[in-house]
């Protein structure tokens, strides 16, 4: 198959596994990396220090949220604009996208330069957690265009029809990222600085990686040509990309809302117990986001194209996927969560015991998350921001914000680990009701409709 031609081809289910497969290993292997970032924090450092890591978290949340709004909504219209043919459109649409990312991290930059303390104590941090969440932020903020920059052209390798260097760049950062953490924190004693300079680093290779082969790949689908600035598209790609940006703002709130509930309930030990629940969802919404984010653009180009026979096939093949690995997912994380929780800490602390108590009860959760999470990626998919962004934020806010208001206060404890999974149980309802609604719509459904 030609290089710029590799979403034309007529997809088996195989060949859209191995397709996406790069993309599920790079989301796995990012969210593994960030894992072994807690681990070396927690068992060099200390579970303060990883505690005050997730009390800066949502402040990596919003970054990510802006970052997934362009990558996504503007990979959406950049697909469909090369099924539509319209290859030179695409390239400057993709360069200008490029520019405005850029632009939109420097803002994170200066913040954590001039204004980060009261940012700080708007996350609640504790007078303990302080200054070592001052440490970690304002090293990683001043990573901030690699951070979006890596955050781009990790969508937008799989629209130029390369997956695989995708991967092979995620996979080259979170290398650097796992062998410096060990220089850093284990040999160097740098602390949690160590940690912060690590992952800035790691977010530079595929950074880095992504400027050189759209800089020098000429004859591929995407390069880098003269941005062009188009006020319009680049509104429609930030309404498409919306229900991105929710997920990861709305992540950024309940990170915030666990952090303060946590802390109330069982202080600081109770956040870095969170912080590791958090750690094991990573990988798991990792599978999910990797298998919609990497099938996505093939949606993308199928329906510019309108090719409804591919369509629905497509549809069909990703259902079936989800739906087992939901189950594997589930099953997989509650038979590992003792092993895998002793590598963070010890276990007879407290730490231990707070999250085997409740882990299982959040398990639950992993049933329910990947229809979702495809759902709303099928509709960016199609430029349909607006079901998107009803999915996305209905699910990871209006109903995940709500349970963690509602039950703890009905059930106490017990409740703040029951507020996900009924969450998403409610989440997904919705995302089958437009699922069933749309199918004739966006033509996944059967030829008759």
């Amino acid at each position: 198959m030609p290089e710029n031609n590799a979403l034309a081809r007529q997809f088996t289910l195989p060949s859209l596994m191995r397709f996406a497969l790069p993309n599920i290993i790079m989301m796995v292997f990012l969210s593994m990396y960030t894992i072994v970032d807690g681990m070396f924090i927690s068992r060099y450092v200390g579970t303060l220090a990883l505690s005050a890591v997730n009390m800066t978290y949502p402040l990596n949340c919003l970054e990510m949220a802006l970052g997934i709004m362009l990558a996504s909504g503007g990979s959406a219209i950049i697909a469909r604009q090369l099924g539509e043919g319209e290859e030179d459109k695409a390239r400057h649409n993709f360069s200008f996208l490029i520019t405005v990312s850029v632009a939109v991290s420097l803002v994170f930059l200066l913040a954590g330069v001039f204004t980060l303390d009261p940012i700080i104590s708007a996350l609640g941090a504790s007078k303990a957690q302080f200054d070592l969440c001052r440490i970690y932020a304002r090293i990683l903020l001043l990573f901030s265009p690699a951070f979006f920059l890596q955050t781009a052209f990790q969508t937008l390798f799989i629209t130029a029809g390369r997956p695989g260097l995708g991967l092979a760049a995620t996979v080259g950062g979170g290398l650097t990222n796992i062998v410096l953490d060990y220089v850093f924190i284990a040999r160097l004693h740098w602390g949690i600085a160590g940690a912060a300079i690590a992952t800035g680093l790691g977010y530079l290779v595929p950074a880095v990686v992504g400027l050189i082969f759209f800089s020098c790949n000429r004859r591929g689908t995407l390069f880098f040509v003269r941005p062009r600035a188009d006020g319009r598209m680049l509104l429609f790609a930030c309404a498409n990309g919306s229900s991105e940006m929710v997920t990861n703002i709305a992540n950024a709130i309940t990170t915030y809302l666990f952090n303060l509930i946590f802390l109330h309930y069982w202080g600081e030990d109770g956040v870095a117990s969170i912080t590791i629940v958090l750690y094991f969802q990573f990988v798991f919404t990792a599978v999910f986001f990797g298998f919609s984010m990497g099938v996505a653009p093939v949606f993308s180009y199928k329906y510019g194209a309108q090719d409804a026979p591919q369509l629905r096939r497509l549809f069909r093949y990703c259902i079936g996927f989800v739906l087992l690995c939901s189950v594997f997912c589930t099953v997989l994380s509650l038979l590992v969560i003792r092993p895998c929780l002793a590598l963070f800490t010890a276990t007879d602390s407290r730490v231990f015991a707070i999250t085997i108590e409740g882990f299982p009860i959040y398990a639950v959760s992993f049933l329910f998350m990947g229809v979702s999470i495809f759902a709303s990626s099928l509709f960016t998919a199609f430029s349909d921001g607006r079901v998107s962004a009803i999915i996305s934020f209905t699910r990871t806010l209006v109903f995940l914000v709500g349970m963690l208001l509602l039950f703890p206060f009905l059930l106490g404890e017990i409740g703040v680990w029951l507020a996900v999974p009924a969450a998403e149980l409610l989440g997904i309802a919705v995302s089958i009701c437009y699922l069933v609604r749309l199918r004739g719509v966006y033509h996944y459904g059967a030829a008759n409709e």
